[in-house]
């Protein structure tokens, strides 16, 4: 049950992350070149996730656990570290806060500046949508088959990442713009933390590794990893405002 719960958690969150980057490119493609044209892209981004969904779910189901779990266990590594890499640059000020208004501000710039095509499908329009929804599927996809075929549930897996994208796709209709007011940089945060945790549970497992209490060791795991990356956000803010001390305003006569 402790499984499912963590499965179900990790891969929403994941796929929330991941939507809201594609829904803000949706959003701009439609807004500027045509719903008919963006509609288009990401109906087929989606033709052509499931049918990699549908090719990639049942080869690594046949995998042995073991091997499966290393692999799994390291590759989640690889994105777990890289998304809490960046989360905890960003919390300590040495980069910039993730910004959906900027990003779709960006996109709506480049999609103006290539002009409109007269009749039928609007290339431009068509190819942002479809490029936008394949990347940031991808990665969900990813996840989502990964997980589940590590955990022999890749049902609940799908149904976490389905949810998650009806979610934030009903958010960017209903508000109509980016949704800029989902905490994106928390949610990316709690994602690495997660991802990196279970990265080491079956990373450790598929290595002949035995955890003390097996699915109990989990929250442990994401306890650790978050107290490590919460000190060094610690440690990196007093380096940042050693580096970057304030400036004291003027005293005016």
């Amino acid at each position: 049950m402790s499984r499912d719960i963590f499965l179900f958690a990790s891969v929403f969150l994941a796929s929330a992350v991941e939507g809201v980057e594609a829904v803000t490119i949706v959003l701009a493609a439609g807004l500027t070149r045509g719903w008919r044209s963006a509609l288009v892209g990401v109906g087929a981004a989606l033709i052509l996730l499931t049918a990699i969904v549908a090719t990639l779910g049942p080869a690594l189901t046949v995998l042995p656990i073991d091997s499966l779990r290393l692999v799994v266990g390291g590759l989640l590594l690889v994105f777990g570290l890289q998304w809490l890499r960046k989360a905890i640059l960003r919390a300590s000020g040495f980069k910039p806060m993730h910004d959906e208004d900027a990003v779709f501000a960006e996109e709506l710039a480049a999609a103006r500046r290539a002009g409109r095509e007269p009749d039928g499908i609007d290339g431009y329009g068509f190819t942002l949508a479809f490029k936008g929804v394949l990347l940031e599927g991808l990665e969900v996809a990813f996840i989502a088959v990964t997980f589940g075929a590590n955990q022999h549930n890749v049902g609940l897996a799908a149904f976490a990442a389905g949810a998650a994208v009806v979610v934030v796709a009903v958010a960017g209709i209903l508000v109509h713009a980016p949704l800029s007011n989902v905490p994106e940089n928390t949610l990316k945060f709690a994602v690495g933390v997660m991802l990196t945790s279970f990265g080491m549970f079956w990373g450790a497992e598929g290595a002949g590794a035995h955890w003390p209490g097996d699915d109990a060791a989990i929250p442990g795991l994401i306890a650790f990893t978050l107290a490590i990356s919460l000190g060094l956000v610690a440690a990196l803010r007093r380096r940042h405002a050693q580096r970057h001390p304030p400036v004291p305003e003027a005293v005016s006569p």
